[in-house]
Order: structure tokens, then C-alpha cells, then sequence
């Protein structure tokens, strides 16, 4: 296959992929509404860190072997249902917490301080990485995209380069429209009903990972 010939389908199904449900999206839009777009910023470049160490892993042989080795799919996603329930159980605990809040103009979010910001980078990293689909997605796809006669791990790691470049761009361009109305997502009462929609949206992907199979 050409490889600049197939960029504009691959490009097209980035865009489509990123725009998919899942916890990358509850992930972004938790932060960017509750915590701006400077809050969003480092949940973003987690994950796309952790995609982009996926895509290197499928171009080296790693993701080949999670996806056909049982045990070792089994544990990726036993810890990838766990991280996905712990967020999800978090929120909700969030929400009970805060659920005798007055409900009164709050305002804007602080910036990140450097524990925070490694907190919200490490978090989005662990998700991604933890995710046994991830693998099998860039098993699955990555191939179509490089030419059989080329230099694999290399087109694989442009490609992901590519990827991460585009979903990055998508994600921010998203937080910062979601953050926009962060004064109104912030009140007590809004908070508490985004932090129980979130974690019930975390806590079924989270059910879902770990009973389904490949």
C-alpha cells in the first residue's frame, strides 16, 4: 500500500476514532468542565502519551504478543477495568461528598499546581496504557496503513506521531469549547450531577472492559 496515498483515509479515521465515546472522552470533558481548559491540558497530553507508546509498541512486536498471549490480555485488563472503577468510584464519592453544597456562584478554577498537573498527566497515561483494547486497535489497524516492503516500527511511529498530533488538536480544540462554560458547569448542583454522570459513565466502560472478551 502507498503510504501518502492512504494518509487522507487514515487522517479521516483518526478524526472518526477520536470522536468516539470512551473513557478518553469522559476523561477530557470531566476535566475541562470542571477545571478549564489549562486542567484539561495535562489529562490530554497523558493520554495521548499513552497512545503514542501503544503505537511504538505495535510497530515493535509488544502489542502482537498482549494480544495473543491470554494471560497476558487477561491482566491488562483486569488492571484496566480496575483503574477505569477506581476513577468512576471517585466521582461518585465526589458527588455524595458535595451534595450539601450551597448552590452558589463559584470561581474559576486555580491553576494546576505541579503535583496536581503530574496527577492529572499520570492519570490520563495509566488509562490509556491500561487499556487492553488499545492494543488490539492498533494491531487491527496500523497494519492497513503500512506498506508491507517498508521499514515497519518507523511508518508505525510517524503514523502515531500523526495520530496523536490530530487528536491532540481535536481534545484541546473540545476542552476549551466545553470550558467556556465552566462557570456553569462548576456550580454546586451542576458539579454534582456531571461528577455522578462521569462516574457512571467510568464505572460501565470500566464493567465492560472486564467482561468482555477480545
Amino acid at each position: 500500500m502507498d503510504l501518502l496515498g492512504s494518509l487522507p483515509a487514515f487522517v479521516l479515521a483518526v478524526v472518526l476514532i477520536s470522536a468516539s465515546p470512551g473513557p478518553a472522552m469522559a476523561l477530557i470533558l470531566r476535566r475541562a468542565a470542571l477545571r478549564g481548559l489549562g486542567g484539561a491540558v495535562p489529562t490530554v497530553l497523558g493520554l495521548e502519551l499513552g497512545l503514542y507508546a501503544w503505537a511504538l509498541f505495535a510497530g515493535a512486536g509488544f502489542a502482537v504478543l498482549v494480544a495473543a498471549s491470554e494471560v497476558a490480555y487477561l491482566v491488562l485488563r483486569v488492571v484496566g477495568a480496575a483503574v477505569l472503577l477506581v476513577l468512576g468510584i471517585r466521582a461518585w464519592r465526589t458527588a455524595w461528598r458535595d451534595r450539601r453544597t450551597p448552590d452558589a456562584p463559584v470561581p474559576p478554577a486555580a491553576a494546576l499546581g505541579r503535583r496536581r498537573w503530574w496527577a492529572a498527566f499520570g492519570e490520563g497515561l495509566l488509562v490509556q496504557l491500561a487499556n487492553p483494547k488499545a492494543a488490539v486497535f492498533m494491531l487491527a489497524f496500523y497494519p492497513q496503513f503500512v506498506p508491507a516492503d517498508g521499514p515497519v516500527f518507523a511508518t508505525t511511529a510517524l503514523l502515531g506521531l500523526l495520530q496523536i498530533t490530530l487528536e491532540t488538536g481535536l481534545y484541546l480544540g473540545l476542552a476549551a469549547a466545553v470550558a467556556r462554560a465552566g462557570a456553569w458547569f462548576r456550580r454546586p448542583r451542576i458539579r454534582r450531577r456531571l461528577e455522578a454522570v462521569t462516574g457512571t459513565v467510568l464505572v460501565a466502560l470500566g464493567v465492560r472492559v472486564a467482561v468482555s472478551a477480545r
